[in-house]
C-alpha cells in the first residue's frame, strides 16, 4: 500500500476530519473517475487488494477512509462526500438508515469475535469471555463508542452480565481492531477480545494465537458494503459492490481470514 499520494478530496478529509487515508498505487490522473470508501480498519487489506484489482479493471482512482465504524459514519456525515461505506457490523446501518444517507447494500463476507493470546498461550486461557476478569491477567478491549470491535464486544460482555466489570478491569479501551492487535505485539497486554480475521493477518499470527468462543455468543457479523446516496459515481459504485460480493472478492476476504458471504448464519 502505497501512501505517497493522497487525492485532493481525501486530503481535504483527512485535514477536516482526522480521517486516515490509504491511497491506492497509481498515477494520478484528473480524467480519471476517483472513488472514496468509508472502511473500517479490520477490513482494510481485503478491501486494499479487491481496490487494486478494480482499479486496473476499470481505469479508476479508489481511496480507502479507515478507521472506527462509528467515527467513519459521522465523518461521510460531515464532509458531504464519498461513494461507499463498510463498517464492522451491521448494526451500524440497522442504526442510521434512517438519516437517508445509506442507501443499497450488499453481504461481502462476516466477521467474528474471538480472544487473542500471546503466541503460545502462555496464561493458558480459556474459550470463554469471563477469562477477562481474571486477576492474573493484563487485558484490553475495545471502545463501544467509537468502532465496531467495541460495539460488538459490548453486546457480548452485556449478554453475559460481565461489561461494568471488564471495562473496570482494562488497562485501557482501544479505539480499533489495530489498536487492540499492536497492544498484543508489543506485549502490553496478555489478552484482548477482538474480531477473528486479526490474528490470522500474517503479520499479527506470529505474534499472537486465536481463542475461539461459543459461536452461540460470538455470532458472525455481515459485513455490508452500502452505497452511499449522495455518492457521484453510483454506477461505478455498484460495479465496485459486485467485484467485492463476487467469486474474485470473496477469494481475498476468506484469504484475509474472513468467513465469506456464502456462510450460513443460524
Amino acid at each position: 500500500m502505497s501512501s505517497q499520494f493522497i487525492p485532493r478530496l481525501a486530503a481535504l478529509l483527512a485535514a477536516v476530519l482526522g480521517l486516515t487515508t490509504t491511497a491506492m498505487p497509481v498515477h494520478a490522473d484528473a480524467s480519471k473517475a476517483e472513488l472514496l470508501i468509508y472502511c473500517g480498519i479490520t477490513m482494510v487489506r481485503p478491501m486494499t487488494e479487491i481496490a487494486q484489482n478494480f482499479e486496473k479493471r476499470e481505469n479508476v482512482k479508489v481511496t480507502l477512509a479507515q478507521g472506527g465504524s462509528e467515527d467513519l459514519y459521522q465523518s461521510l456525515k460531515k464532509s458531504g462526500v464519498g461513494d461507499l461505506y463498510l463498517p464492522g457490523e451491521p448494526t451500524y446501518r440497522d442504526k442510521f438508515v434512517g438519516e437517508g444517507l445509506l442507501g443499497e447494500f450488499q453481504t461481502v463476507g462476516y466477521n467474528q469475535m474471538a480472544l487473542m493470546v500471546q503466541k503460545g498461550n502462555p496464561k493458558k486461557v480459556k474459550g470463554d469471555p469471563k477469562e477477562l476478569l481474571r486477576k492474573d491477567l493484563t487485558m484490553m478491549i475495545g471502545n463501544a463508542s467509537s468502532g465496531s470491535v467495541g460495539k460488538e464486544s459490548k453486546d457480548i460482555l452485556d449478554a453475559v452480565g460481565i461489561y461494568p466489570k471488564v471495562v473496570d478491569a482494562a488497562i485501557s479501551l482501544a479505539p480499533d481492531s489495530r489498536s487492540l492487535a499492536n497492544a498484543m505485539k508489543k506485549k502490553e497486554v496478555d489478552l484482548v477480545m477482538n474480531w477473528r480475521a486479526t490474528g490470522f493477518f500474517p503479520d499479527n499470527a506470529v505474534a499472537m494465537d486465536v481463542i475461539d468462543l461459543n459461536p452461540k455468543l460470538a455470532k458472525p457479523q455481515a459485513l455490508l458494503l452500502n452505497l452511499v446516496t449522495f455518492s457521484k459515481h453510483k454506477d461505478l459504485s455498484r460495479r465496485f459492490i459486485a467485484y467485492a460480493a463476487g467469486d474474485e472478492g470473496q477469494a481475498i476476504f476468506r484469504k484475509h481470514g474472513f468467513l465469506d458471504n456464502k456462510t450460513v448464519v443460524k
